[in-house]
């Protein structure tokens, strides 16, 4: 997506969203040598009635629904074993 990022993963031992979201966006942010990220996120935390595999799939399928490519075939950017 050109305007936001959709994730999905498990924490480790010791780990919390908002440490590794500090890292993420620390890191990328000196790689590109500015800001780019907004302060804050929105969280979504995937409970025990709803499928990781449904989960994974929207976000696989969102560039589709967002009218960026006609196929998911097409968007260069996913990697998934969701499918």
């Amino acid at each position: 997506m050109p305007d936001h990022l959709h994730w999905l993963f498990q924490f480790g031992d010791g780990e919390s969203l908002s440490k590794v979201m500090l890292r993420v966006k620390g890191r990328s942010g000196r790689l590109c040598g500015s800001a780019v990220w907004q302060k804050g996120y929105h969280d979504h935390a995937v409970r025990k009635e709803e499928s990781i595999r449904d989960v994974a799939r929207y976000i696989v399928a969102n560039p589709l629904r967002a009218g960026l490519v006609s196929s998911l075939r097409d968007y260069p950017y996913w990697n998934a074993a969701w499918l």
